[in-house]
């Protein structure tokens, strides 16, 4: 029996689907991820998430009734709600939980909400299209990508951000927006101990404005509008920026390349993959590799794979309830046309689909989410998704979601149940699966 392919498939995937056996040798199943990724998601595109969004607020300023789909439901929600669908059912059914969950790691790391309503429609295709294609590339790559995408320029407030010197900030009075500068700093790269201070936030902000979207004449998207654009060299931490679009790259991959930001992305790695407490050891083992790989993510992920703290001790991460509600639609092997159960099993647990409430992110510890209250929903929640299952067979169901992982006490209780859906709510509020 593989312990190993059972951690590989719970620590660094989404746990393996009813009928599934766990792989035979786990390192290199887990690299064949990196190396071999799947078609990528279809879904909404930018363009046409833009047109829903501008369609519906057209009507609504007109006081007509919005654009309905076929089955009589507005266009925009429509949409909306299958988006998050398609990302449940991807995650349901992957061969390739690794690279998922590089994917949501990133999506994390880059939080953008759809609590910004004109977010809503394209929050799809910022993952498919600025997250997803650089998983395993570059970071500086998709810091580029992630600050050029109308997603990010309107969730930061770039998207209005002007300079005051320049054509437009003379004529409108209007002036710099710093949070897209700030958070970039702050949570995107260098993190608070990379030791910039506020006069680099506002100099960065002077650099991005200029940075903005259109949204109505197409095509639709990033455009930089040279006459929002700060004039005047920029300084930050030390290194001198001119003016234009250009230039606004070019900071954006001087930041993503500093020892500070190395250092901050291996510590964010160790903590999701490893443990709450990052071990030293696997900290500089991944800062090592970005620093002399000039920050490869698919190198560091094949170095995560390798460090011996992410396999002992087996679960040692709590599972946040977004991958709780995952592994157990996996383990029962939940109907692939129900993947909506997952997205509603995401809310119920408070941690709703694309809708952190700062842009920090969702929270990665054990003590964010392990509260008396957080824990009894989750076994409600369990005990209603047991009842899709009725016939299943509890021990396989164990077996696909644990293995040898499982402890004697669970197997034991889940045996004296009364019913089959009882011995899944045993399973899934056992202290084991709340892990990986």
């Amino acid at each position: 029996m593989s312990v190993r392919g059972h951690i590989a498939a719970i620590r660094f995937g989404y746990g393996l689907r009813l009928g599934e056996a766990p792989p035979a040798n786990p390192e290199a199943w887990l690299i064949e991820q990196l190396d071999r990724p799947a078609a990528p998601p279809e879904g909404l595109s930018l363009a046409e998430g833009i047109r829903l969004r501008m369609e519906d607020q057209a009507a609504r300023r007109a006081g007509q009734e919005t654009p309905r789909a076929a089955n009589g439901r507005s266009a925009l929600n429509d949409a909306v709600r299958n988006e998050g669908i398609a990302h449940a059912h991807r995650r349901l059914t992957t061969a390739q939980g690794f690279r998922e969950r590089l994917v949501d790691f990133w999506m994390n790391h880059f939080t953008v909400s759809r609590r910004v309503g004109v977010i809503q429609p394209i929050i799809g295709a910022f993952e498919r299209d600025a997250i997803r294609p650089h998983v395993t590339g570059r970071f500086a790559d998709m810091v580029v990508a992630v600050a050029r995408h109308p997603a990010m320029l309107v969730y930061l407030d770039n998207a209005g951000s002007i300079g005051p010197n320049s054509p437009t900030g003379q004529r409108r009075r209007r002036g710099l927006n710093e949070n897209l500068a700030r958070e970039v700093l702050e949570l995107h790269t260098l993190s608070p101990a990379g030791g910039y201070t506020q006069e680099d936030v506002q100099a960065f902000a002077r650099l991005l404005t200029g940075w903005s979207v259109e949204f109505t004449n197409p095509p639709v998207g990033f455009v930089y509008r040279t006459a929002a654009h700060e004039p005047g060299a920029k300084v930050i931490l030390g290194r001198r920026f001119g003016d234009g679009e250009a230039e606004g790259e070019a900071a954006l991959r001087f930041l993503a390349e500093h020892p500070a930001t190395w250092r901050h992305l291996a510590v964010k790695l160790a903590r999701h993959f490893v443990a709450d407490d990052p071990p030293p050891a696997a900290v500089r083992a991944l800062e090592a590799v970005l620093r002399e790989t000039k920050g490869d993510l698919g190198a560091t992920a094949r170095a995560l794979v390798r460090l011996p703290q992410a396999w002992d001790p087996p679960l040692a991460k709590f599972r946040a309830p977004a991958d709780y509600v995952i592994a157990a639609a996996r383990a029962i092997a939940l109907p692939e046309d129900r993947a909506d159960v997952i997205v509603s099993g995401m809310a119920a647990l408070a941690q709703p689909l694309w809708t952190a409430p700062q842009p920090n992110g969702w929270p990665d510890t054990m003590a964010e989410w392990a509260s008396p209250e957080g824990l009894m929903r989750r076994v409600d929640w369990a005990y209603n998704l047991a009842g899709r299952a009725p016939r299943a067979d509890a021990r396989a169901v164990a077996e696909t979601a644990l293995g040898p992982l499982g402890k004697g006490e669970t197997a034991t209780a889940m045996a004296r149940a009364g019913s089959v859906r009882d011995a899944l709510t045993l399973l899934f509020g056992s202290p084991e699966f709340m892990q990986r």
